[in-house]
């Protein structure tokens, strides 16, 4: 697992599976865990990497309901963990969805945990909206389209914006069950005046990016589902893991 300082108060770190990212933020005397890495010694060594970078854990964040952000628990089982309201009518909706697809993955993987997902104590969140830490506010936005849930996280005064699953430098836009590519373009749409602000984006899966990256991408995935079926994938993200998605996309849309 790769970990990096955005700001004083802005770590990120980045899975070594799917390059999912964690990012990890405080104000003050209080601190989020936003999203989760994927792997059990990652989630086991993420509590040493947070003491000894001296910030506190107030609670867990994830952006989206997908199982791979919602590991925040195994990592600090005491801490509560807030969603997006849609997310959490999506978990109650689909009760022991995020576990089975969990232990599907760790099946497949032969990945052995400690024990099953707890997701604990839900905390459902108004976005849009904000949500105080310390004596500053994260700016929470919706976020669905890949999701039929979701929210993206501003920190203004780290210019930092957590993107959720959008504006990945290694995965196309992916419309997952439930999602809407309608849906997908409102969130670039909303997402780019944040992050022509920013200083650093952080997609859901890939490396941090600075504003110009960020926004090349926001042009090519919407270039890209604009187009689609007959979209072409973007050149650096033509691998035969996208173009699966692609595919999967074509039939999303046609159905």
């Amino acid at each position: 697992m790769r970990v990096v300082g955005l700001h004083s108060d802005v770590l990120v770190a980045t899975s070594r599976f799917w390059q999912t990212t964690c990012t990890i933020v405080r104000h003050g005397d209080e601190g989020f865990v936003i999203d989760s890495p994927v792997l059990p010694d990652e989630l086991e060594v993420l509590p040493a990497i947070v003491e000894q970078a001296d910030f506190p854990v107030s609670g867990l964040l994830a952006t989206h309901g997908d199982w791979d952000h919602l590991l925040g628990r195994y990592a600090f089982p005491g801490a509560a963990l807030g969603v997006p309201e849609t997310t959490a009518a999506r978990l109650r909706g689909e009760p022991g969805a995020a576990q089975r697809e969990l232990r599907e993955f760790d099946d497949e993987h032969y990945v052995e945990r400690p024990g099953p997902l707890s997701l604990g104590d839900v905390q459902a969140l108004p976005v849009p909206g904000y949500l105080d830490i310390g004596e500053a506010s994260m700016e929470l936005h919706p976020a669905d389209g890949h999701t039929p849930d979701g929210m993206a996280i501003w920190l203004p005064w780290a210019k930092v914006l957590v993107a959720g699953d959008y504006l990945s430098p290694v995965e196309i836009p992916w419309l997952s069950p439930g999602g809407s590519r309608d849906a997908y373009l409102a969130t670039l749409r909303r997402l780019q005046p944040l992050v022509e602000q920013a200083d650093h984006v952080v997609p859901g899966h890939g490396a941090v990016l600075d504003p110009a990256r960020a926004l090349a991408i926001l042009r090519e995935d919407v270039a890209y589902l604009e187009g689609l079926p007959d979209s072409s994938l973007p050149l650096a993200r033509r691998t035969g893991a996208q173009r699966k998605i692609h595919d999967s996309n074509v039939k999303m849309i046609a159905s």
